[in-house]
């Protein structure tokens, strides 16, 4: 089978687009900042004054399950998850290891939460317990995700701090994305590094978001979303970290009308 014009015109833009990506590395290594409102010290734990109940849990976890995570990732999930405390969300976390954030998970949603964890090593079964069910298999393993699936019909969360490989990141994305509820988020952690396959990967993502085709109308210019954009909301970009949001609702067409008296260049 050959490959589809549409596919070569992609293959096409994306070699037109090398000029830009390099231009916006190279402003990333010449930074240095804008001197007018600079902070004028680090901000310390002492400083922050939003209240984040999950970083308040991992704080005081002194005792039990392990579990690591980058400061700087509480804030995200308080502003992406804080929406389903109180609300029965169903959680999977890819990546089990020592259990200790599948309990925060079910801390931080509260009674009636159901967590599933998932992890290629046998032993991480030690951590299932009170509504958190563990999944032996492979986030590759596209079988293994089907299988998933029919078990866990709806999921309302994912949490993929699993093998950190761009493979394995892809395929649990392909496999889950367009298996969680309207409303859903989607969160990949650990994309470290510059030239990162699953952050360039993700980035496609973001220009399907950008897709548009105008319609014709004399006061208004308006497009229809494509499928894709019908049903993800918003791509997130955080240091380490990929958020994707689902709409909560059938979105309305994308619309920029019209308004006003007074133009420079009339029509």
């Amino acid at each position: 089978m050959g490959t589809s014009l549409s596919t070569w015109k992609a293959i096409l833009r994306f070699i037109a687009g090398q000029p830009h990506r390099l231009r916006g590395m190279q402003l990333v290594k010449r930074w240095h900042g804008t001197p007018v409102g600079r902070p004028s010290r680090v901000e310390s734990d002492e400083d922050r004054r939003t209240p984040n109940p999950v970083r308040d849990y991992f704080d005081l976890h002194a005792e039990g399950p392990g579990m690591q995570k980058w400061r700087h990732y509480f804030d995200v999930y308080h502003r992406h998850l804080g929406k389903f405390v109180g609300r029965n969300p169903v959680v999977v976390e890819v990546g089990v290891e020592s259990g200790g954030s599948l309990a925060m998970w079910r801390h931080y949603f509260g009674p009636g939460c159901r967590v599933h964890g998932i992890d290629i090593d046998p032993e991480c079964i030690e951590s299932q317990g009170p509504d958190i069910a563990i999944h032996i298999g492979d986030q590759a393993d596209r079988a293994m995700w089907k299988r998933f699936r029919e078990a866990v019909p709806q999921v309302d969360i994912l949490i993929d701090d699993g093998g950190h490989t761009a493979l394995q990141q892809r395929v649990t994305v392909e496999e889950m994305l367009p298996h969680l509820r309207p409303g859903g988020v989607y969160i990949c952690e650990d994309v470290h590094g510059i030239g990162n396959r699953f952050a360039e990967f993700a980035c496609a993502l973001g220009h399907g978001l950008n897709d548009y085709g105008f319609t014709s109308d004399p006061s208004v210019e308006d497009t229809e979303r494509t499928p894709f954009q019908a049903a993800i909301h918003s791509l997130h970009w955080y240091p380490f970290m990929v958020v994707i949001e689902k709409h909560a609702s059938v979105p309305q067409p994308l619309r920029a009308p019209a308004r006003g008296s007074r133009w420079l260049h009339p029509d």
